[in-house]
């Protein structure tokens, strides 16, 4: 797959009256980032949470129904002490300001991921934006935090069988509609577009399930130099393939 490197702004190749109804981006590169200029990691988890609010707020301005982002996975608790908390001390100062901005600009948030090893405080806050959303018909930002796609299959095939041994579902009638009831994502259309900075190619444990049928765009920019006419390039980029689910 090719990459594609910032050249001018390609707003003029995106048809925005046929833009995918559902986009999902890896934010994979802030420690590079912020290694190539002789910053702590930090500073780019900083800089990357500027980019992640600049770049939701775009799509909701262009139409975008809802937007997945991978915040932080299951296995990023390996990260460096400081790591991890800049990035959970991110998060809140994320939350304190986007319940005012949900609240003005009638945009969603929700969660997917096992909140439970969070601070009580975060989640608090989690559950906050959740309950403020049920209010809201506007776009919605899914925000993946201690998530993996292995371990969501995992629990919602657990959950399928503790309905099961409860009797009230039959392991035979189990299809994959009905299994995606079990997913955090319940409700909400897969992805149409898996987009990865950073230059890497691969998926990460990121929407294993959802993301079957997805289109894949990949770039080498670091996600915190990710900006509109990056995402322009993407969007044009799925505009113009042929998605055939498996037909002719």
């Amino acid at each position: 797959m090719a990459f594609l490197k910032p050249k001018e702004d390609t707003a003029v190749q995106v048809d925005f009256d046929n833009l995918p109804r559902h986009v999902a981006i890896i934010m994979d590169g802030n420690g590079r980032w912020a290694k190539r200029r002789g910053l702590p990691r930090t500073a780019g988890h900083a800089a990357g949470a500027e980019t992640f609010r600049t770049i939701a707020t775009y799509c909701q301005k262009i139409g975008l129904d809802y937007l997945t982002v991978y915040a932080f996975s299951t296995e990023n608790w390996k990260r460096p002490l400081e790591e991890v908390s800049a990035i959970m001390g991110l998060l809140k100062k994320y939350l304190l300001e986007s319940i005012e901005k949900m609240e003005r600009d009638h945009i969603r948030l929700h969660f997917f991921g096992d909140l439970s090893p969070l601070p009580a405080e975060l989640r608090e806050m989690c559950d906050r934006t959740d309950a403020i959303s049920q209010r809201y018909d506007g776009m919605q930002v899914n925000v993946c935090l201690n998530y993996g796609g292995r371990d969501e299959i995992v629990r919602a095939a657990r959950a399928f069988a503790a309905d099961c041994a409860a009797g009230k579902r039959e392991p035979a009638a189990l299809t994959e509609e009905a299994f995606s009831g079990y997913l955090y994502s319940a409700g909400i259309p897969d992805p149409d577009l898996v987009i990865r900075p950073s230059g890497e190619i691969r998926i990460s444990n990121f929407l294993l399930w959802q993301s079957a049928y997805a289109e894949f765009y990949y770039t080498d920019v670091l996600w915190p130099d990710f900006s509109k006419e990056e995402l322009h390039r993407a969007l044009a980029a799925y505009q113009g393939r042929s998605r055939r689910f498996g037909g002719v």
